[in-house]
């Protein structure tokens, strides 16, 4: 009987292993995108708008296109944080009010579990290669076009 509680707990922790691996190991794939603009920049971005897209976001890719991103939006405007556990890429991230303006903009490392929030309450954060925003000079207050509502 010892031995079988041992053998049953050595298959749930090796289960919950091999789930952990697995959920780690998911990439966002087929999901809708739009074009957003920002200046002169047009923006190729993936949509993130379901709690499973959200979750998994850029997770586990080894690149990202220069003028592409992935668009998250969430259902209510809150103080959404951000974190780059299992991102293999560093990544920027604007943080976008309801009116387009960007609120903050932070700079992410690739495999970190250091939170990224906004300094206001939004629905939509655009993540975008490290630096992409900084690069054309892009700060709090510029206006990102072509959100859907």
């Amino acid at each position: 009987m010892h031995t079988t509680i041992k053998t049953l707990r050595s298959l749930f922790a090796f289960s919950f292993l091999i789930g952990s691996c697995l959920a780690s190991a998911q990439v966002n794939t087929g999901l809708p995108s739009i074009e957003l603009k920002t200046g002169i920049y047009r923006i190729q971005a993936e949509v993130a708008d379901t709690p499973q897209a959200r979750e998994v976001g850029l997770m586990n890719r080894s690149s990202m296109p220069v003028n592409s991103g992935m668009l998250f939006i969430f259902e209510q405007k809150a103080g959404h944080c951000f974190w780059m556990n299992n991102t293999k890429i560093p990544l920027s991230i604007a943080f976008i009010a309801d009116d387009g303006r960007i609120v903050n903009i932070e700079e992410m490392q690739a495999n970190t579990t250091n939170n990224h929030c906004p300094k206001a309450a939004v629905r939509y954060a655009l993540e975008m290669n490290a630096r992409w925003f900084a690069e054309r000079t892009l700060t709090p207050g510029t206006v990102v076009t072509g959100l859907p509502r």
